[in-house]
Protein backbone atom coordinates (compact mmCIF):
# COMPACT_ATOMS: atom_id res chain seq x y z
CA UNK A 1 0.00 0.00 0.00
CA UNK A 2 1.68 3.63 -1.05
CA UNK A 3 1.27 5.85 1.15
CA UNK A 4 1.37 10.05 1.04
CA UNK A 5 1.73 11.49 4.21
CA UNK A 6 0.26 15.46 3.96
CA UNK A 7 1.41 17.30 6.82
CA UNK A 8 4.61 16.69 8.61
CA UNK A 9 4.18 17.70 12.21
CA UNK A 10 3.74 15.76 15.15
CA UNK A 11 1.19 13.59 14.44
CA UNK A 12 2.27 12.59 11.01
CA UNK A 13 5.86 11.58 12.32
CA UNK A 14 3.42 9.03 14.78
CA UNK A 15 1.41 7.73 11.61
CA UNK A 16 4.52 7.80 9.84
CA UNK A 17 6.05 5.34 12.94
CA UNK A 18 3.12 3.17 12.93
CA UNK A 19 3.02 2.39 9.48
CA UNK A 20 6.67 1.44 9.40
CA UNK A 21 6.05 -1.02 12.65
CA UNK A 22 3.06 -2.59 10.60
CA UNK A 23 4.40 -2.85 7.10
CA UNK A 24 1.40 -2.88 6.20
CA UNK A 25 2.18 0.62 4.21
CA UNK A 26 4.95 2.48 2.41
CA UNK A 27 4.95 5.80 2.67
CA UNK A 28 6.24 7.37 -1.24
CA UNK A 29 5.48 11.08 -0.67
CA UNK A 30 5.30 13.60 1.87
CA UNK A 31 3.69 17.14 1.64
CA UNK A 32 4.45 20.51 4.13
CA UNK A 33 4.77 23.95 3.40
CA UNK A 34 7.90 23.50 5.54
CA UNK A 35 9.89 21.29 3.20
CA UNK A 36 13.23 21.20 5.96
CA UNK A 37 10.15 19.59 8.08
CA UNK A 38 9.01 17.04 5.31
CA UNK A 39 12.68 16.21 4.47
CA UNK A 40 13.39 14.79 7.71
CA UNK A 41 9.98 12.85 7.85
CA UNK A 42 10.89 11.61 4.00
CA UNK A 43 14.34 11.08 4.92
CA UNK A 44 13.18 8.07 7.98
CA UNK A 45 10.25 6.64 5.89
CA UNK A 46 11.81 6.77 2.47
CA UNK A 47 9.65 8.59 0.87
CA UNK A 48 9.82 11.63 -1.81
CA UNK A 49 9.26 15.34 -0.88
CA UNK A 50 6.93 18.14 -2.38
CA UNK A 51 5.77 21.93 -0.79
CA UNK A 52 2.59 21.05 -2.90
CA UNK A 53 -0.36 19.04 -0.83
CA UNK A 54 -2.29 18.79 -3.57
CA UNK A 55 0.66 17.12 -5.46
CA UNK A 56 0.55 14.67 -2.79
CA UNK A 57 -2.66 14.13 -2.38
CA UNK A 58 -3.32 13.47 -5.99
CA UNK A 59 -0.11 11.25 -7.13
CA UNK A 60 -1.17 8.61 -9.51
CA UNK A 61 1.64 6.54 -7.66
CA UNK A 62 -0.54 6.76 -3.97
CA UNK A 63 -3.05 4.04 -3.12
CA UNK A 64 -4.22 6.23 0.13
CA UNK A 65 -3.67 9.30 1.65
CA UNK A 66 -3.02 10.33 5.31
CA UNK A 67 -4.16 13.96 6.25
CA UNK A 68 -2.04 15.27 9.79
CA UNK A 69 -2.42 19.07 8.77
CA UNK A 70 -3.37 21.33 11.17
CA UNK A 71 -7.36 21.78 11.13
CA UNK A 72 -7.75 24.10 8.38
CA UNK A 73 -5.98 21.84 5.73
CA UNK A 74 -7.78 19.20 6.66
CA UNK A 75 -10.72 19.42 4.64
CA UNK A 76 -8.99 20.96 1.15
CA UNK A 77 -6.43 17.78 1.39
CA UNK A 78 -9.05 15.19 2.04
CA UNK A 79 -11.54 16.15 -0.62
CA UNK A 80 -8.47 16.36 -3.29
CA UNK A 81 -7.86 12.65 -2.18
CA UNK A 82 -11.29 11.69 -2.65
CA UNK A 83 -11.62 13.09 -5.69
CA UNK A 84 -8.29 11.54 -7.33
CA UNK A 85 -9.66 7.76 -6.10
CA UNK A 86 -8.03 7.76 -3.08
CA UNK A 87 -8.52 6.36 0.20
CA UNK A 88 -8.28 8.33 3.13
CA UNK A 89 -6.93 8.58 6.47
CA UNK A 90 -7.74 12.12 8.05
CA UNK A 91 -6.76 13.39 11.67
CA UNK A 92 -9.94 14.54 13.59
CA UNK A 93 -11.77 16.29 13.76
CA UNK A 94 -12.39 15.34 9.98
CA UNK A 95 -12.71 19.64 9.72
CA UNK A 96 -13.30 22.85 11.49
CA UNK A 97 -16.76 22.52 11.23
CA UNK A 98 -20.17 20.49 9.90
CA UNK A 99 -19.94 22.83 6.77
CA UNK A 100 -16.52 21.45 5.87
CA UNK A 101 -17.02 17.76 6.87
CA UNK A 102 -20.25 16.76 5.45
CA UNK A 103 -19.53 17.04 1.75
CA UNK A 104 -16.64 14.97 2.29
CA UNK A 105 -18.24 11.94 3.48
CA UNK A 106 -21.20 12.32 1.29
CA UNK A 107 -18.03 12.39 -1.39
CA UNK A 108 -16.33 8.98 0.30
CA UNK A 109 -19.56 7.48 0.36
CA UNK A 110 -20.40 9.05 -3.73
CA UNK A 111 -16.88 7.51 -4.31
CA UNK A 112 -17.22 3.97 -2.61
CA UNK A 113 -14.05 5.24 -1.04
CA UNK A 114 -12.93 4.35 3.14
CA UNK A 115 -12.90 7.52 4.78
CA UNK A 116 -11.58 7.12 8.06
CA UNK A 117 -10.84 9.48 10.85
CA UNK A 118 -8.39 9.55 14.06
CA UNK A 119 -10.62 9.27 17.16
CA UNK A 120 -8.02 6.41 18.91
CA UNK A 121 -9.11 6.78 22.14
CA UNK A 122 -11.43 4.02 20.81
CA UNK A 123 -8.97 1.54 21.00
CA UNK A 124 -7.27 2.40 24.11
CA UNK A 125 -7.77 -0.94 26.07
CA UNK A 126 -9.63 0.51 29.11
CA UNK A 127 -12.13 2.56 27.05
CA UNK A 128 -12.41 -0.47 24.58
CA UNK A 129 -13.16 -2.69 27.41
CA UNK A 130 -15.14 -0.38 29.13
CA UNK A 131 -17.74 -0.30 26.23
CA UNK A 132 -17.40 -3.88 25.94
CA UNK A 133 -18.67 -4.51 29.85
CA UNK A 134 -21.13 -1.78 29.29
CA UNK A 135 -22.89 -3.83 26.16
CA UNK A 136 -22.61 -6.54 27.85
CA UNK A 137 -25.10 -5.26 30.64
CA UNK A 138 -22.20 -5.49 33.42
CA UNK A 139 -23.42 -2.53 35.44
CA UNK A 140 -26.96 -2.69 34.58
CA UNK A 141 -29.13 0.31 32.73
CA UNK A 142 -26.48 3.17 31.74
CA UNK A 143 -27.43 6.58 33.73
CA UNK A 144 -25.18 8.73 33.06
CA UNK A 145 -21.14 9.01 32.01
CA UNK A 146 -18.73 11.88 33.08
CA UNK A 147 -15.12 12.88 30.88
CA UNK A 148 -12.52 15.47 32.71
CA UNK A 149 -9.71 15.82 30.01
CA UNK A 150 -7.18 18.49 30.29
CA UNK A 151 -3.28 19.45 30.30
CA UNK A 152 -1.92 22.57 30.97
CA UNK A 153 -0.29 23.93 27.56
CA UNK A 154 3.34 24.91 27.19
CA UNK A 155 5.85 28.24 26.97
CA UNK A 156 4.14 30.21 23.63
CA UNK A 157 0.50 27.64 23.30
CA UNK A 158 -0.77 30.79 22.72
CA UNK A 159 1.05 31.38 19.31
CA UNK A 160 0.42 27.69 17.93
CA UNK A 161 -1.99 27.70 15.74
CA UNK A 162 -4.38 25.41 18.18
CA UNK A 163 -5.36 29.14 19.71
CA UNK A 164 -6.20 30.58 16.55
CA UNK A 165 -9.48 30.73 15.49
CA UNK A 166 -9.59 30.64 11.81
CA UNK A 167 -6.88 27.83 11.59
CA UNK A 168 -8.46 25.52 13.88
CA UNK A 169 -11.90 26.26 14.29
CA UNK A 170 -12.15 26.42 17.70
CA UNK A 171 -10.31 25.95 21.34
CA UNK A 172 -10.07 23.06 23.54
CA UNK A 173 -13.42 21.59 23.01
CA UNK A 174 -12.63 20.96 19.42
CA UNK A 175 -8.67 19.84 20.39
CA UNK A 176 -9.35 17.63 23.07
CA UNK A 177 -13.02 18.05 23.69
CA UNK A 178 -13.89 16.25 20.95
CA UNK A 179 -12.59 12.74 22.09
CA UNK A 180 -14.41 12.70 24.98
CA UNK A 181 -17.88 13.89 22.53
CA UNK A 182 -17.21 11.06 20.15
CA UNK A 183 -16.46 8.35 23.07
CA UNK A 184 -20.18 9.65 24.42
CA UNK A 185 -21.44 8.80 20.83
CA UNK A 186 -20.22 5.47 20.75
CA UNK A 187 -21.42 4.51 24.06
CA UNK A 188 -25.10 6.02 23.92
CA UNK A 189 -26.11 6.89 20.77
CA UNK A 190 -27.52 10.43 19.69
CA UNK A 191 -28.28 13.28 22.23
CA UNK A 192 -31.36 15.24 22.02
CA UNK A 193 -30.44 18.40 23.98
CA UNK A 194 -26.69 20.45 24.87
CA UNK A 195 -26.01 22.96 27.01
CA UNK A 196 -22.35 24.14 27.47
CA UNK A 197 -20.34 27.20 29.42
CA UNK A 198 -17.17 28.26 27.36
CA UNK A 199 -14.12 30.07 28.98
CA UNK A 200 -10.91 31.92 28.25
CA UNK A 201 -10.05 31.74 31.80
CA UNK A 202 -5.97 32.16 31.37
CA UNK A 203 -4.59 32.04 28.31
CA UNK A 204 -4.52 35.32 26.13
CA UNK A 205 -6.47 33.69 22.67
CA UNK A 206 -9.52 33.85 21.03
CA UNK A 207 -10.64 30.22 21.71
CA UNK A 208 -12.20 28.75 24.65
CA UNK A 209 -9.18 27.46 27.19
CA UNK A 210 -11.95 25.71 28.96
CA UNK A 211 -15.18 24.30 28.01
CA UNK A 212 -18.39 22.55 29.96
CA UNK A 213 -20.73 20.52 28.01
CA UNK A 214 -24.02 18.76 29.00
CA UNK A 215 -25.58 16.40 26.84
CA UNK A 216 -28.63 14.43 27.46
CA UNK A 217 -30.06 11.40 25.47
CA UNK A 218 -34.39 11.06 24.74
CA UNK A 219 -34.04 8.69 27.78
CA UNK A 220 -32.65 10.65 29.85
CA UNK A 221 -29.32 9.75 30.00
CA UNK A 222 -26.75 12.54 31.01
CA UNK A 223 -23.39 13.01 29.81
CA UNK A 224 -21.12 16.13 31.42
CA UNK A 225 -17.58 17.59 29.98
CA UNK A 226 -14.72 19.42 31.25
CA UNK A 227 -11.99 20.01 28.85
CA UNK A 228 -9.25 22.02 30.21
CA UNK A 229 -6.34 23.92 28.94
CA UNK A 230 -5.77 24.73 32.26
CA UNK A 231 -5.43 21.93 33.48
CA UNK A 232 -2.05 22.26 34.93
CA UNK A 233 -1.08 18.21 34.78
CA UNK A 234 -2.17 15.96 32.34
CA UNK A 235 -5.27 14.55 33.10
CA UNK A 236 -8.02 11.97 31.36
CA UNK A 237 -11.26 10.43 33.93
CA UNK A 238 -13.67 8.93 32.08
CA UNK A 239 -16.51 7.84 34.24
CA UNK A 240 -19.68 5.60 33.40
CA UNK A 241 -22.56 4.48 35.99
CA UNK A 242 -25.02 2.07 35.01
CA UNK A 243 -28.25 0.61 37.59
CA UNK A 244 -25.80 -1.86 39.35
CA UNK A 245 -22.30 -0.11 39.02
CA UNK A 246 -19.36 1.76 37.44
CA UNK A 247 -16.83 1.82 35.20
CA UNK A 248 -14.23 4.25 35.26
CA UNK A 249 -10.81 4.78 33.06
CA UNK A 250 -8.19 6.71 34.71
CA UNK A 251 -4.60 7.44 32.82
CA UNK A 252 -4.11 7.21 29.18
CA UNK A 253 -0.26 5.99 29.66
CA UNK A 254 2.67 8.21 29.01
CA UNK A 255 2.47 11.65 30.42
CA UNK A 256 -1.22 10.87 31.32
CA UNK A 257 -0.18 8.29 33.82
CA UNK A 258 -0.89 4.74 33.89
CA UNK A 259 -4.02 3.95 32.41
CA UNK A 260 -6.51 1.64 34.58
CA UNK A 261 -10.07 0.48 34.45
CA UNK A 262 -11.84 0.14 38.01
CA UNK A 263 -15.25 -1.88 37.57
CA UNK A 264 -17.46 -1.61 40.64
CA UNK A 265 -20.88 -3.39 41.90
CA UNK A 266 -23.19 -1.40 43.29
CA UNK A 267 -23.32 -3.34 46.85
CA UNK A 268 -26.96 -4.69 47.82
CA UNK A 269 -27.24 -2.60 51.34
CA UNK A 270 -25.45 0.42 49.11
CA UNK A 271 -22.43 0.10 51.39
CA UNK A 272 -18.72 0.08 50.18
CA UNK A 273 -19.06 -1.29 46.56
CA UNK A 274 -16.87 -4.40 45.73
CA UNK A 275 -14.06 -2.87 42.97
CA UNK A 276 -11.76 -4.26 40.63
CA UNK A 277 -8.84 -2.31 39.23
CA UNK A 278 -7.34 -3.78 35.85
CA UNK A 279 -4.17 -2.47 34.87
CA UNK A 280 -2.89 -1.82 31.17
CA UNK A 281 0.36 -1.64 31.14
CA UNK A 282 3.11 -1.09 28.02
CA UNK A 283 3.04 1.29 25.35
CA UNK A 284 0.09 2.81 23.80
CA UNK A 285 -1.04 0.54 20.62
CA UNK A 286 -3.68 2.31 20.40
CA UNK A 287 -2.97 4.10 16.92
CA UNK A 288 -1.82 0.77 15.46
CA UNK A 289 -4.57 -0.47 16.47
CA UNK A 290 -6.49 2.28 14.27
CA UNK A 291 -3.99 1.76 11.47
CA UNK A 292 -4.40 -1.90 11.13
CA UNK A 293 -8.31 -1.35 11.11
CA UNK A 294 -8.47 1.41 8.63
CA UNK A 295 -5.99 -1.30 6.24
CA UNK A 296 -8.26 -4.06 6.56
CA UNK A 297 -11.14 -1.59 5.50
CA UNK A 298 -9.41 -0.51 2.58
CA UNK A 299 -8.68 -4.48 1.59
CA UNK A 300 -12.50 -4.95 2.03
CA UNK A 301 -11.99 -6.90 5.13
CA UNK A 302 -13.59 -4.67 7.74
CA UNK A 303 -14.82 -1.05 8.99
CA UNK A 304 -12.29 1.85 9.90
CA UNK A 305 -12.42 2.28 13.86
CA UNK A 306 -14.29 5.85 12.67
CA UNK A 307 -15.85 6.49 9.80
CA UNK A 308 -16.63 10.00 8.39
CA UNK A 309 -19.68 9.69 9.82
CA UNK A 310 -18.55 9.12 12.66
CA UNK A 311 -16.65 12.44 12.84
CA UNK A 312 -20.04 14.21 11.66
CA UNK A 313 -21.13 13.00 14.56
CA UNK A 314 -19.07 14.43 17.23
CA UNK A 315 -18.96 17.50 15.56
CA UNK A 316 -22.88 17.94 15.44
CA UNK A 317 -22.29 18.15 19.36
CA UNK A 318 -19.25 20.11 19.22
CA UNK A 319 -20.93 22.98 16.88
CA UNK A 320 -24.86 22.56 18.94
CA UNK A 321 -22.09 23.24 22.08
CA UNK A 322 -20.52 26.50 20.80
CA UNK A 323 -24.25 27.16 19.77
CA UNK A 324 -25.72 27.12 23.30
CA UNK A 325 -22.74 28.77 24.93
CA UNK A 326 -22.92 31.73 22.51
CA UNK A 327 -26.91 32.16 23.00
CA UNK A 328 -27.16 31.02 27.01
CA UNK A 329 -29.72 27.78 26.11
CA UNK A 330 -30.25 24.19 25.83
CA UNK A 331 -29.93 23.29 21.80
CA UNK A 332 -30.91 20.56 20.02
CA UNK A 333 -28.65 19.15 17.41
CA UNK A 334 -29.63 18.79 13.68
CA UNK A 335 -30.02 14.70 13.55
CA UNK A 336 -29.11 14.58 9.95
CA UNK A 337 -25.28 16.44 9.33
CA UNK A 338 -24.82 14.69 6.35
CA UNK A 339 -27.81 15.86 4.32
CA UNK A 340 -26.92 19.65 5.32
CA UNK A 341 -25.18 22.26 6.79
CA UNK A 342 -25.98 21.96 10.22
CA UNK A 343 -28.82 23.93 12.31
CA UNK A 344 -29.68 24.33 15.69
CA UNK A 345 -32.58 25.29 17.56
CA UNK A 346 -33.01 26.37 21.19
CA UNK A 347 -35.42 24.53 23.62
CA UNK A 348 -38.74 25.73 24.16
Amino acid sequence: MRVAIVGAGRIGRRRAEVMAASRSARVVLVADTDRARAAALAAACGGRVTESWEAAATAEAVDVVVVTTSHDGLARATRAALEAGKDVFCEKPLARNLAEAAPLVALAERRGRVLAVGFNHRCHPGLARLRALATEGAIGQLLWARCRYGHGGRAGYEREWRADPVRAGGGELLDQGIHALDLFGWLFGEFAEVAAFLQTAFWPVAVEDNAFVLLRTAAGQVASLHASWTQWRNLFSFELCGSQGYLCVEGLGGNYGPERLRVGKRAENFGAPDEQVIEFPGEDRSWELEWCAFVSAVRGQGTPVASGRDALAALRLVEAAYRAAAVGSVIRPERDPAAAPVAAEAVG
